[in-house]
């Protein structure tokens, strides 16, 4: 991948459009990328990556759209790149918000993507040709052609120093988390994890198979019962070898057993069943003989109690003839009886009657209560007449009801009226005051706002004058350091140059040859030559003190230069915030915001008044309205009240003396009329009572004239002998009933048989039942035995056959498992036998990791002048922790390995950096080996010396050297005066600019 242009527009810090010249940055193969922080350095690769995927780095949240940015420019990136030797052209604008072109407010943009190829027609002229608007083809076209995702694209494209310095210290599982998501290893993971669970699966099938071996063996245990025995043991769940075909060997022991039990157990109860057929037979012969002789003696018991009763039966047949005769007095007795009925009805019916009249008229006889009646009937017609006028009486009491209503409604509504337009003119008065206060308040608010905005600039600005005051201060205490230091190395170089210039002679004489010319004087003699005092400094003593003043110096001028960019930020933030303290300032803005919250919160009663003063003159025209309304009508309703009470007077006086005592007319005719009907009543019944009286004389004298001559002496024994046709049955059924049962009971007695019975001995039924239900029990237990041993030996046999299915799958299962077992073992590094405890992709990502230090000690070697060397380690880790990915350093000094956290800061970073190159070359060639032309390196150079720092930069020219484009992310000076080609990124309060520079800095 090379890159060729990148284009922002409203990117990040970028407001406006900025391109970015890659070719002619990349002319020297290296280039550098510096500027003050903040700048917008790091963007840039933010834009290439959004370029390219659609998305930032992996590791950063950034909002694209730049704040500095004017609302209707869009933000967009373009970036032209070679891929595999493909030219294209992507254009991406990612979603905002931007202005309405037709109106005021805003609207969502949509992302986009376009994506155009360079091609060249058939004359041989090249141009760009679109292929495609879809973000998703887009992104896919795009990553197969660069073959890796953009998590690895962001860590081998932009190397991050401080990332690869914690990979260089990380432990085992940092180192395999960064590995992993480079190389994409998860499967290997997977793998790992379906084989650990496919592991506790056959386990748990296995198990779940011995549980059922041990089930179906306690089943079969419980169903031999304790009387069958075997010869071997009983599975348990401690001896697993057991579980398969000792098991089954056990069961079949038992079966053998039962079986011999249940053939004993069936001749048992054959034996029973003749036993108890025979006791059978005695028992139904002794039930009979006992049956004839109960009934024999039964019906001898039952004639005896019969006879008893011959007397009674007797009086019953008198009793009979009785009743026949007096059938013959039967209708004379009847009518008789009717006519005593009637006639106390009459009597009760007359008493009745008599009981619900008034007092003065309950003497008087059936026609003097006639004609009192028809006195009252006179009376009710009367009274009729004057209903009409009653009815009346009412309307007119509900009319003067209903205006008296309406005259103390008006009332209300006029009294209402008035005592609001009374409190009208205070309520408005205040709220006349009220709103000349908000106004006021309003007009303060915005004074108030100018004022707030104002000291919110000088806090700001004193805040930084403080800081940066705070920092002057620290770098001022900096810079006295690094001046003493500077002239204590100043004086050490110039006394290490004299010394060594007065022993210059001695140095020249070390070098002298008998018969070889001086280079003083030329003489081939050297009889005496100069001889170096003791510490006498060196060549390379020299160079090394003016190498250390050098390098303090370099840190005198850069903290002098940071004092001055301090002193000048101070100096404008005075000029901004001016001498005024802090705390004084954001006092003074505490105070102002109360006061402007205060001003807002009167001013915003405006509005509420003003509705408020709108709602009050509306109301004014309704209440005067209203009062207008009341007294009209209060004055109408009064005069017609007064009409109406005087008409109600007279008719109350006249329908009163009609009345009399009861509350209303009808109510007075109701009383009328009930007492007229009761007159009435009460004659009628008098009537009536005569007439039964006369009626029951006559029917007795007919009935008592009928008895005498049928052979009675009174009416009353002929009256108390006539029986109903049911009672005379009755009395018949019970003369006949008595007659056959003592029939019945002499053809019993004179039964031979039952004679016979009856004279030998009683039957004994108790014994003979005894010996028949302990034979019943003798064979029922006979029976149970043998249905048991049957039923057992049965349910041995189908738990057998299916124990012995359960023992054929868990040898399949046992197996399967050792299989699974053993695997899964082998790919977590638990195996037996294992040497290091590596998991599959550990084991993956230590050969990559391999890969990636070879590749490194390529530019380690020369970076450390060959003292380092990076070695992977799959070394047993502490206390039983995985192993594979360790990492040491090497030092050919000592000879000995090294931990990598005990490097300097310049020796980690470029240790760390040659691992970050050797890991982009091995992450390059795992993506399908898609060379990448361009490569970010991202800061850390400030911990080198100056030979160091060549080194690296030896190494970096080296990767140049493969056609490749080195981008230097870094604020070190001496960069920028060893590399000819910057683009310096420069912020201002209006965004962030860029500047191509092409000579290397003073």
């Amino acid at each position: 991948m090379r890159l060729h242009h990148l284009t922002l527009q409203a990117f990040g810090p970028f407001a406006g459009t900025h391109t970015v010249d890659f070719d002619a940055l990349s002319a020297d193969g290296l280039f550098l990328l510096h500027g003050d922080t903040g700048a917008g350095k790091s963007t840039l690769f933010t834009a290439v990556c959004f370029a390219l995927y659609g998305e930032p780095p992996v590791d950063r949240n950034l909002e694209l759209r730049s704040h500095h940015a004017p609302a209707d420019l869009l933000t967009q990136v373009t970036l032209d790149v070679t891929i595999s030797g493909h030219r294209m052209l992507i254009d991406r604008v990612p979603q905002q918000m931007r202005p309405k072109k037709n109106s005021t407010g805003e609207t969502l943009q949509k992302a986009e993507t376009r994506l155009s190829r360079w091609t060249t027609d058939s004359a041989g002229k090249g141009h760009w040709e679109a292929s495609s608007k879809s973000h998703q083809e887009t992104g896919k076209e795009i990553k197969d052609l660069l073959g890796m995702s953009r998590t690895q694209f962001c860590q081998v494209v932009l190397l991050p120093q401080n990332e690869f310095t914690k990979f260089l210290y990380a432990d085992a599982g940092k180192r395999r988390e960064l590995l992993g998501k480079l190389f994409h290893t998860d499967r290997y993971a997977f793998i790992e994890r379906w084989l650990s669970d496919h592991s506790r699966t056959t386990q748990k099938n296995r198990d779940a198979a011995r549980d059922e071996v041990l089930h179906l063996a306690a089943r079969i245990h419980q169903a031999a019962g304790l009387d069958l025995k075997s010869q071997h043991d009983a599975p348990t769940p401690d001896a697993a070898h057991a579980l398969t075909d000792p098991a089954l060997t056990w069961a079949g022991d038992l079966i053998q057993a039962s079986q011999a039990d249940a053939l004993t157990a069936q001749a048992d109860a054959e034996n029973a069943k003749r036993n108890q057929l025979a006791h059978q037979k005695l028992e139904a012969a002794a039930r009979e003989l006992h049956r004839q002789q109960t009934t024999y003696a039964t019906a001898r018991e039952q004639l005896d109690r019969l006879d008893e009763q011959t007397p009674h039966q007797e009086a019953l047949a008198r009793r009979r003839e009785q009743a026949r005769q007096a059938q013959q007095l039967a209708p004379l007795l009847h009518a008789l009886s009717t006519a005593r009925a009637d006639h106390g009805r009459a009597q009760s019916r007359e008493s009745d009657a008599r009981t619900r009249l008034l007092p003065e008229h309950a003497a008087l006889q059936a026609a003097d209560l006639a004609t009192v009646g028809q006195h009252i009937r006179d009376d009710i017609a009367v009274l009729n007449t004057l209903l009409p006028e009653e009815t009346g009486l009412h309307q007119l009491t509900a009319e003067l009801k209903r205006i008296d209503a309406e005259r103390q409604d008006f009332a209300v509504q006029q009294r209402t009226a008035r005592d609001w337009l009374e409190k009208e003119t205070t309520q408005r008065a205040a709220l006349e005051t009220r709103r000349e206060t908000a106004r006021e308040a309003e007009e303060e608010s915005r004074s108030q706002q100018t004022q707030l905005e104002s000291l919110s600039d000088r806090v700001a600005a004193a805040e930084r004058r403080d800081a940066h005051h705070a920092q002057i201060t620290t770098t001022e205490q900096r810079l006295t350091a690094a001046q003493k230091e500077a002239e204590k190395a100043a004086q050490a170089h110039i006394d290490i140059r004299r010394r060594r210039t007065e022993g210059m002679a001695a140095e020249l004489a070390t070098d002298l040859t008998d018969g070889a010319p001086c280079p003083v004087c030329g003489s081939c003699s050297h009889p005496n030559p100069a001889q170096a005092p003791d510490g006498h400094p060196t060549r390379e003593d020299e160079q090394a003190a003016e190498k250390t003043h050098q390098r303090l110096q370099q840190q005198r001028d850069k903290i002098a230069a940071e004092l001055q960019q301090l002193r000048e930020n101070a100096a404008a933030a005075t000029g901004e915030a001016g001498d005024t303290p802090l705390a004084s300032l954001k006092a003074d803005h505490e105070t102002l915001t109360k006061q402007l919250a205060d001003s807002l919160e009167r001013a915003a009663d405006r509005r509420s008044v003003e509705e408020e003063l709108l709602a009050l003159d509306r109301e004014h025209t309704a209440m005067t309205q209203q009062d207008s309304t009341a007294t009209a009508g209060l004055s109408d309703r009064n005069a017609h009240y007064d009409n109406l009470s005087q008409r109600h007077a007279e008719l109350t006086a006249k329908l009163d003396a009609a009345r009399g005592t009861a509350p209303t007319l009808a109510a007075r005719i109701d009383d009328l009329t009930r007492t007229a009907d009761h007159l009435e009543q009460a004659a009628e019944a008098s009537r009536t009572t005569t007439t039964a009286n006369q009626t029951l004389h006559t029917r007795t004298s007919e009935a008592t004239d009928a008895a005498t001559s049928q052979g009675f002496s009174t009416l009353t024994e002929a009256e108390q002998a006539l029986l109903s046709e049911q009672a005379l049955t009755d009395l018949e059924e019970k003369i006949n009933k008595w007659r056959e049962a003592r029939a019945s009971h002499q053809a019993v007695l004179d039964d031979p048989i039952l004679q016979k019975a009856a004279a030998e001995p009683a039957a004994d039924i108790e014994t003979a039942a005894a010996l028949r239900a302990a034979a019943d029990d003798q064979h029922a237990q006979a029976v149970t035995a043998s249905s048991t041993a049957q039923t057992r030996t049965t349910e041995l046999t189908d738990l057998t056959t299916a124990l012995a299915e359960v023992v054929e799958r868990l040898k399949a299962l046992e197996q399967a498992h050792s299989t699974a077992r053993h695997l899964a073992d082998l790919a977590t590094g638990n195996a037996s036998g294992t040497r290091v405890r590596m998991q599959l992709e550990a084991y993956v990502l230590a050969a990559r990791l391999e890969q990636v230090v070879t590749a490194a000690n390529t530019r380690l070697h020369l970076m450390s002048e060959g003292r380092y060397a990076l070695r992977h380690s799959d070394h047993q880790a502490a206390h039983g922790a995985r192993s594979g990915l360790g990492l040491e350093i090497t030092d050919s000094w000592t000879g000995h390995p090294r931990k990598t956290d005990t490097l300097s800061g310049g020796e980690s970073f470029f240790a760390s950096l040659s691992l970050a190159l050797g890991l982009a070359d091995v992450v390059t060639h795992e993506a399908g080996g898609n060379p990448l032309d361009t490569l970010f390196i991202d800061e850390g150079f400030g911990t080198l010396d100056d030979d160091t720092l060549h080194n690296v930069l030896d190494v970096l020219d080296s990767l140049r050297a493969h056609d490749r484009t080195v981008g230097v992310i870094s604020h070190i000076p001496e960069l920028r005066r060893r590399i000819t080609q910057r683009l310096h990124v420069r912020k201002g309060p209006t965004g962030s600019t860029l500047a191509h520079l092409t000579e290397a800095a003073e």
